[in-house]
């Protein structure tokens, strides 16, 4: 079990969030990122240098990003399954 804050406590990596559409409560709601189905809220968050949003494959999520500004990074196919 897991939560979108103990998620985010992973990826940020010294980055620092300046909006989030998840409310304090919904950043503790514990789920089941693992294998099984959609289970974290849907969520879109923003820092300086990225956009932060959930990702999913074959029932398991996760917290991918994309860079906030145009840039030459190109983005990998995230989810799917």
């Amino acid at each position: 079990m897991t939560t979108w804050r103990k998620e985010f406590e992973r990826v940020l990596k010294g980055d620092k969030l300046i909006h989030n559409t998840l409310t304090e409560e919904e950043m503790d709601v514990e789920f089941d990122a693992g294998w099984g189905g959609t289970n974290g809220e849907p969520f879109t968050a923003w820092s300086e240098g990225y956009v932060y949003f959930p990702a999913m494959y074959d029932g398991s999520e996760w917290i991918s990003r994309v860079p906030r500004n145009p840039c030459k990074d190109k983005t990998n196919h995230i989810g799917g399954g």
